[in-house]
C-alpha cells in the first residue's frame, strides 16, 4: 500500500495535474490517485477536504500536505534522490528549475488561449496577439537546454527530469494546435509525447467522459 497519494483534475484539461503525475509516473514511484472532475457543484468542495488553496495538483504523505505542481515535483525529487528527477550537476540542476519555475509563473498567452485539450485537434486556432512570443520563448529554451545539457539522453537535460515534466503540457497544446517547430524542438516534443507514461495519461483523457466547455 502506498502513502503517497495525488490529487488530479480531469486529465484532459489539466495540465498542472500533469506535471507531478508524469514525473511520478517516469520515476516508478507509486502512489494512489485520486481524480476529482473540474467545473461541476461539487468540485470546490471536494478538492477543499485535500487542498488548503482549493486547487489540485495536491499530494498527500504521511499527513504532509504539499500542493502547487513544482513544489511537488520538487518534494518528490527529494523524496527519492535515486530517481534522478533533478540534474547532479549543480549547473544544470539551477538550469532546470529556472526553465522549470519559468514555465510554473509564465506563459499566460499561451495558456489563455491554447487550453490544454488532449483529445482535440484545433490547428491554427489559438494564435493571438502574444502567443507566438510564448511559444518562441519556449522553443528557445528547449533548443538551448537540448544543446547545452541534453547530449546524453533525449530530454532537456538528457535524463527525464522535472524540467520536462512541467513541459509535457506544452507538449500537448502544441500538438493539439498544430503550431509549428523548428527541428530540435519537434524532435523533443516526440521525445515526450512517445513516452508511455504520456499516452497512458492520453488515453485515459480520452476516455473520460466530461466535456467542459470553456
Amino acid at each position: 500500500m502506498t502513502n503517497l497519494t495525488l490529487i488530479i483534475g480531469n486529465k484532459n484539461y489539466s495540465s498542472w495535474s500533469l506535471r507531478p503525475w508524469l514525473a511520478m509516473q517516469q520515476a516508478g514511484i507509486e502512489f494512489e490517485e485520486v481524480r476529482i472532475p473540474l467545473h461541476t457543484p461539487e468540485t470546490s468542495q471536494k478538492i477543499l477536504q485535500y487542498s488548503p488553496s482549493g486547487k489540485v495538483p495536491v499530494l498527500v504523505h504521511n499527513g504532509l500536505t504539499v500542493w502547487e505542481s513544482i513544489a511537488i515535483c520538487e518534494y518528490i525529487a527529494e523524496l527519492f534522490p535515486d530517481r534522478n528527477l533533478l540534474p547532479e550537476d549543480r549547473e544544470k540542476r539551477a538550469i532546470a528549475r529556472s526553465v522549470s519555475a519559468e514555465m510554473h509563473a509564465g506563459f499566460v498567452k499561451l495558456r489563455q488561449n491554447m487550453p490544454m485539450d488532449c483529445r482535440a485537434r484545433y490547428p491554427g486556432q489559438g494564435m493571438k496577439p502574444g502567443v507566438q512570443e510564448d511559444c518562441d520563448r519556449i522553443t528557445t529554451i528547449w533548443r538551448e537546454c537540448r544543446q547545452k545539457y541534453g547530449s546524453n539522453g533525449d530530454f532537456l537535460f538528457g535524463n527525464f527530469t522535472i524540467a520536462d515534466a512541467m513541459y509535457a503540457p506544452v507538449v500537448s497544446r502544441f500538438i493539439t494546435y498544430d503550431v509549428q517547430l523548428d527541428p530540435i524542438s519537434k524532435a523533443y516534443a516526440e521525445a515526450i509525447w512517445s513516452l508511455t507514461a504520456m499516452q497512458k495519461w492520453v488515453a485515459a483523457a480520452i476516455a473520460e467522459p466530461e466535456v467542459i466547455a470553456a
